[in-house]
């Protein structure tokens, strides 16, 4: 198989270069068209993987575990609470334990630097499901979907993400296309705009890759010409109810509906969302949204979600296979 990293982590998308990017990418269509086909191997056969939590997850746990299933690999779940890491353990200590009983670990959690000394101490791959910085296993999900739903080459493609400009999709997105040479865009109010020092790492990597980077304060503007509109949930896991005030304030004129879609001139623009998302009030946080605030929608609204412009079904399945290919990738023989 292409695609290649024997004992590679991959804690951030700067990790990898755009070539090995893109033959991840590629992997994953392979591994795809081979499970559909009934005729997927089995080239994690006898290996072993932890999955270690300190957030929930729906995409990431399931995409981790089925797809390790496929090829023939174990799991084995560590949740909060069921471990000492963090509590009694260090990072450290608990790397190179682990890294001695398994063959992979991946981490969904809250701090980058915990990722990164798994990845400094484990001595077998680290794969980061989700930091509070970066989220690089939901971008080759985002760029295998691009692909699917576009006939121009990753270097024609036009995306602009917008909302909270400073999460963790914002950044690997912004970060991602510049790494691929992309026409990315961000548009996001003055106060939730990427930072100044992820706005460097962007446009140097452009120089490299003759990227067309662009951050904006107006959607409708940044979105002309769009091939892909992409958003996120306004308040990401960890932060307090409270900030919700501040963020709807902020955040509303940056809702992606059917105006913003018809915005940007291309009838066939694509959705995307990472997801979960608050299209509706039929959630727990939906309703007490609407009770509130008299909104039935947060980021996106239902219209579009459910349109056939959204293909966040397919994103999401591309979890499975993209993240499949970086198992692959990084422990196959």
């Amino acid at each position: 198989m292409s695609g290649r990293l024997q004992g590679r982590s991959l804690c951030a998308v700067t990790d990898l270069s755009k070539e090995e990017f893109l033959r991840l990418v590629d992997l994953a269509g392979e591994l795809r068209t081979a499970k559909r086909a009934g005729t997927e191997g089995h080239a994690l056969e006898g290996r072993n993987i932890a999955l270690l939590f300190e957030k929930a997850s729906t995409r990431t746990r399931a995409a981790f575990e089925v797809g390790a299933h496929d090829q023939g690999a174990h799991v084995t779940y560590l949740g909060p609470g069921d471990t000492h890491f963090g509590d009694t353990e260090t990072v450290a200590d608990t790397a190179r334990v682990l890294g001695r009983m398994f063959d992979g670990i991946e981490f969904r959690g809250f701090a980058q630097s915990t990722v990164e000394g798994l990845a400094a101490h484990a001595g077998v791959p680290v794969w980061n499901g989700l930091t509070d910085q970066w989220h690089p296993t939901q971008m080759l999900a985002d760029v295998r979907t691009m692909l699917d739903h576009s006939d121009r080459p990753v270097e024609e493609i036009r995306c602009c993400y917008v909302g909270d400009g400073r999460n963790n999709t914002a950044n690997s997105l912004l970060v991602t296309g510049a790494l691929l040479g992309m026409d990315i865009r961000v548009a996001a109010p003055d106060e939730l705009q990427p930072s100044d020092d992820l706005r460097r790492m962007a446009t140097g990597l452009a120089g490299s890759s003759g990227a067309r980077v662009t951050v904006s304060s107006d959607p409708a503007t940044a979105v002309a010409g769009a091939d892909f509109i992409y958003t996120d949930v306004w308040l990401s896991m960890g932060e307090p109810d409270s900030a919700w005030d501040e963020r709807i304030r902020l955040l509303r004129p940056f809702q992606v509906d059917k105006v913003l879609l018809d915005a940007t001139g291309n009838p066939d623009v694509k959705f995307l969302h990472c997801l979960p998302a608050c299209h509706t009030p039929d959630t727990t946080t939906g309703h007490r949204i609407l009770e509130r605030y008299g909104l039935s929608a947060m980021e996106v609204t239902d219209d579009v979600f459910e349109s056939p412009a959204s293909v966040v079904f397919d994103q999401a399945e591309n979890r499975m296979h993209t993240i499949k290919a970086l198992m692959v990738a990084t422990m196959a023989d």
